[in-house]
């Protein structure tokens, strides 16, 4: 299975590159569905069908999905979040109030992903396209499952522990029932416990793809280059850099001369900023892309005849090389970081990276456990980090 995201700076096209990518690889004979996870949904709008919480089959091998949260969360979280209200209820809390307060930091963003996760699982599908919400939104959706992890260990094994010893005393003063059970607190950890296993998917560049989707303006290309730092950071993989709605040349209308000139202009800062990621050009239509012609249209001008469930580009995450003293060189590919604004700690089994406001725990290997950090350099849009013995640093800020 094929997992591709598309995002972008809101605004971009993102729901109609999602939809036409998703037509394409169907009409290639591809069982492919594409959900949206925006919680400003126009999924439906662009493929001109109504589309539910649950997936619905528009065309031979097209199914489409705009994921509600609310929904999803009843489907996923149902049991335990029923104990947690009627203890709040209990307390003199309204039911609704209740219900709004007990849903944990991120989770509605969350049930987004618990979706991808049973599709790979119930393996019905060749191809999944995500039209996901900008980036920002997207960013704090793929950080997840780091963030929950540990709120989760922390604080839910407490609270765990606690309904141990208040569950028998509830049942003597008759509250017993707004106890959560064994079996509520293991719904909550196989939730976080599929959040991991997502990630781990969304992580695997020979199954998962992040597409960048851009306008040929500079404000929004410079967002986009701090998402693909962000992406490293957390390890996807971004194969592709799609630019949407470039005024062709056959427009020669003197008024569009200077827009014309501006476009090309940051066409040519786009190739400088990201490199060897291949860019996909897409033409601005003189029509709204909506409807199965037009995203057949726009499909073809950006695929041609290729295939868009195909591995763009071989891009790299983080890694770990060994030299032949016993070095061990952890190496994060960060580009447009600043290391003013970065740090770095470390504990025994993990690296955490705060680049801006966003956090990365890196999970280290065995073999570097008992290891102390050496050095710690960020050249060349790139964080090199060595172990070796018998050095005795703690905390060591990148420098």
């Amino acid at each position: 299975m094929r997992i591709i995201v598309h995002t972008g700076k809101g605004g971009v096209g993102k729901t109609s590159i999602s939809a036409a990518t998703a037509l394409r690889c169907a009409e290639m004979g591809l069982k492919t569905i594409v959900i949206s996870t925006d919680t400003a949904h126009s999924l439906a709008d662009s493929l001109e069908k109504s589309i539910g919480p649950e997936p619905v089959e528009l065309y031979p091998n097209l199914w489409a999905q705009e994921v509600d949260a609310r929904y999803s969360m009843d489907k996923y979280w149902g049991t335990f979040q029923k104990y947690m209200v009627a203890l709040f209820s209990r307390q003199g809390v309204e039911d609704i109030v209740a219900e709004e307060v007990t849903i944990l930091p991120g989770l509605e963003e969350g049930a987004h992903l618990l979706w991808i996760n049973k599709y790979v699982e119930d393996g019905q599908f060749d191809v999944l396209i995500v039209d996901a919400a900008p980036t920002a939104e997207t960013l704090r959706l793929l950080s997840l499952p780091d963030v929950t992890r540990w709120w989760f260990e922390k604080i839910l094994t407490i609270t765990r522990g606690a309904s141990r010893i208040l569950r028998p005393i509830g049942r003597l003063v008759n509250r017993g029932d707004a106890v959560p059970d064994s079996s509520a607190w293991d719904q909550v950890q196989n939730l976080f416990a599929t959040l991991d296993k997502v990630r781990e998917l969304l992580t695997q560049p020979e199954m998962s793809s992040i597409r960048l989707v851009v306008n040929p303006e500079k404000m929004v290309i410079k967002e986009t280059q701090r998402t693909y730092t962000y992406l490293n950071l957390y390890g996807y993989a971004t194969d592709a850099i799609v630019c949407n709605r470039i005024i062709p040349d056959e427009v020669t209308d003197p008024y569009f001369a200077m827009w014309k000139a501006n476009q090309q202009e940051n066409i040519a800062f786009i190739g400088e900023a990201f490199g060897e990621l291949p860019l996909m050009r897409v033409p601005l239509f003189g029509q709204e892309v909506t409807g199965l012609d037009s995203l057949r249209r726009l499909a073809q001008a950006l695929y041609g005849d290729g295939n868009p469930a195909r591995k763009l580009f071989d891009g790299q995450t983080h890694r770990i090389e060994t030299d032949a003293d016993g070095t061990h060189t952890l190496i994060v590919p960060l580009p447009f970081a600043d290391k003013q604004d970065m740090d770095m700690y470390r504990s025994r089994d993990e690296i955490t990276l705060r680049v801006g406001p966003y956090r990365r725990n890196i999970v280290l290997p065995y073999a570097l456990w008992d290891l102390e950090i050496a050095d710690a350099r960020f050249e060349q849009s790139t964080l090199r980090v060595q172990f070796r013995k018998d050095e005795r640093v703690q905390k060591q800020r990148v420098r």
